[in-house]
């Protein structure tokens, strides 16, 4: 894929996640990690190949290359010195619109399916399977990028 095209799709996704923003959902994120511990939750982020690519430019920005690797069931993308998300900018959409008590608890899918099938389109154009664990999605999406 051309940088130029490349470009487009990660503003595609952008404008969702933009859109998702000015939805009248009562939100309020602290930023508490909880859901980033996907052995408590039980829930692991599922990305469209369009998404694992905004997260993948978001981590290249920090500096890292690489994902580590983590066995304890805690999202790749926080930093464990700090707590925080290194790509909280670019986060994926189910972190935006995640189970999280504290923040409000779930979207009601129905709010935000249009939203998804855009996501869904844009994976299409990317000739992507769907969505994928986090870890994986972006681990390949970081190669890809290469």
């Amino acid at each position: 894929m051309r940088r130029e095209e490349l470009q487009l799709i990660l503003a595609e996704v952008r404008v969702v996640y933009a859109d998702l923003a000015k939805r009248l959902v009562a939100r309020n994120c602290q930023s508490r990690t909880e859901c980033c511990q996907f052995q408590l939750t039980g829930l692991t982020p599922q990305l469209t190949k369009g998404e694992a690519l905004v997260a993948a430019k978001g981590f290249r920005a920090t500096g890292r290359k690489e994902l580590s690797e983590s066995s304890d069931g805690v999202c790749p993308l926080l930093k464990r010195e700090t707590g925080r998300c290194l790509i909280y900018a670019d986060r994926p959409f189910g972190c935006r619109t995640h189970f999280c008590a504290a923040a409000g608890g779930p979207y009601v899918r129905k709010e935000v399916l249009d939203l998804i099938r855009r996501l869904e389109d844009v994976d299409r154009k990317l000739g992507g399977d769907g969505p994928r664990k986090i870890q994986a999605a972006v681990g390949d999406a970081l190669e890809e990028m290469r």
